[in-house]
């Protein structure tokens, strides 16, 4: 059968103003705002476990993990944010390593999540990702965390989004809410790759871009040689570019995410044609730029909302849960006395059609390599260590066989790795968990932002990057 198509101009669809969150609204009908944020109470990080449901390849080396909690409850976040998942990677008996991927599924449909993870050949966790996570993994997973997200009611949306590389998956949660709530908003987007046919989700960013005269879609190769047929833009970004695909970007809140360079010099452009700084939006995990006190201002207002932090939360979801208003108590899991059940429902099988191989490797080839857990040190004599520093403090390190002195207004990772101690860090800034090490004795003040977990702590574990010494302390590196 033929069919005929005729170019029809259809009429203009007609919106409500701005954009709204769809949770705002049950935020705004549940009393003040105060108890209104207690009752639904999505946005403070909590721990919760995970199973995989689905994995879906994409181009550039990207994977994506479908999710949904094992307590069957949906999992609220704002577009943008971000889980730490603990991944298994030397074995479920050792110590499990932490990373945290930008949720890049949209809230709207919370029943289940995703998380899209770029495969980093170097590395050890992301192979191990793709290599390993599967149909019925189940993972340990804190959050959401994140103050890198659209507001939750924005009556002029006008929006630039920067992304480069796998920094499109926060701005893909941003693009699929947009796409699936009504109301005005102008939205354009600035794709940078590496290599033409390797742009993650390209079919449905062309799609979204088809289907919606909200959002506009642009591309560009950075610095890499364009194919013949390539009709798009060419180069690193420029000041031009962005004035080309947004001549009005100093009228538009801008969220970028992408490699520190890209940032670094996003930020420098965008200044020179005039955005005003409170409207630049950046997905930063390093610890060159201020965006720590926006995490700690929005840990801050969790804490003053709910009245405790995430630990507190995760510890007393029963009541978390039962103080839900009435309009939510579809999201309730069930409870017995040691907390939230785990969900009935289909059982978990993995399709035959779509599965994958089996796995005849052995235990051996799990991780990338294995490393013999380390076992908390005991009491040690340190009199014989070298002392090095100033302060009225001082941090024993047992492994290293050293003293550092230290005051106590000063962040122990950097006093540590100025002295050589080795430890492990990342974005320094309490999200990643990298600089995790273990306190055999002394007291610390430490204020992370979702990269430890409340048993971890309880087990004497800390974060060296956002933590001060309160006493002198002897510490497991």
């Amino acid at each position: 059968m033929t069919v005929t198509t005729v170019s029809i101009q259809a009429p203009d669809t007609q919106r409500i103003r701005g954009l709204e969150m769809p949770w705002n609204r049950v935020l705004q009908a549940s009393g003040d705002a105060a108890g209104a944020a207690h009752a639904l109470g999505p946005w403070h990080p909590q721990e919760f476990t995970a199973e995989c449901v689905e994995v879906i390849p994409d181009l550039g080396d990207i994977m994506t993990f479908v999710f949904r909690r094992t307590d069957g409850a949906p999992l609220a976040f704002r577009p943008g944010q971000y889980l730490n998942f603990a991944f298994p990677v030397n074995g479920e008996d050792e110590d499990p390593l932490d990373r945290s991927y930008s949720i890049s599924s949209a809230p709207t449909e919370p029943w289940t999540f995703s998380i899209s993870v770029k495969r980093d050949h170097m590395g050890q966790v992301s192979p191990w990702v793709h290599e390993n996570v599967r149909p019925g993994t189940v993972l340990d997973v804190l959050g959401p965390v994140g103050a890198f997200h659209l507001p939750d009611v924005e009556r002029r949306a006008r929006f630039l989004f920067l992304a480069a590389g796998a920094g499109i998956t926060p701005i893909m949660s941003m693009l699929r809410t947009i796409h699936s709530l009504p109301g005005q908003a102008d939205v354009v987007v600035l794709y940078h790759g590496a290599q033409a046919g390797q742009f993650a989700f390209a079919k449905e960013l062309e799609y979204l871009a088809s289907v919606d005269e909200r959002i506009q879609v642009f591309w560009s190769l950075g610095d890499r040689n364009a194919p013949e047929k390539w009709e798009w833009m060419l180069g690193r970004l420029t000041s031009q570019m962005i004035e080309q695909v947004a001549p009005d970007a100093n009228g538009r809140q801008v969220y970028a995410c992408g490699p520190e360079g890209y940032l670094n010099n996003a930020a420098e452009l965008l200044k020179q044609i005039g955005v005003d700084e409170t409207s630049i939006h950046m997905e930063f995990f390093s610890g060159d730029r201020k965006t720590l006190l926006e995490y700690q201002q929005e840990v801050a207002i969790a804490e003053e909302l709910a009245g405790e932090l995430a630990d507190d939360i995760a510890d007393s979801a029963e009541d978390f849960y039962e103080s839900q208003p009435v309009a939510l108590e579809l999201y309730e899991p069930a409870f017995d006395k040691d907390g939230p059940l785990e969900a009935a429902g289909l059982p978990l099988e993995v399709a035959e059609g779509g599965a994958f191989p089996d796995e005849t490797t052995g235990g051996d080839s799990v991780a990338d390599g294995s490393a013999a857990k380390a076992e908390p040190a005991g009491p040690a004599d340190d009199s014989a260590f070298k002392t090095v520093g100033e302060g009225t403090l001082t941090l024993s390190f047992l492994k290293t066989g050293l003293k550092v002195k230290i005051n106590p207004d000063q962040k122990i990772l950097p006093i540590a790795k100025s002295a050589g101690v080795r430890i492990a860090t990342n974005c320094q800034e309490g999200m990643c968990g990298s600089c995790k090490v273990v306190k055999v004795s002394g007291e610390i003040e430490m204020n992370h932002q979702g990269g430890i977990r409340a048993r971890e702590v309880a087990a004497g574990k800390f974060l060296a990057c956002c933590s001060t010494a309160k006493t002198d302390l002897v510490i497991d590196a």
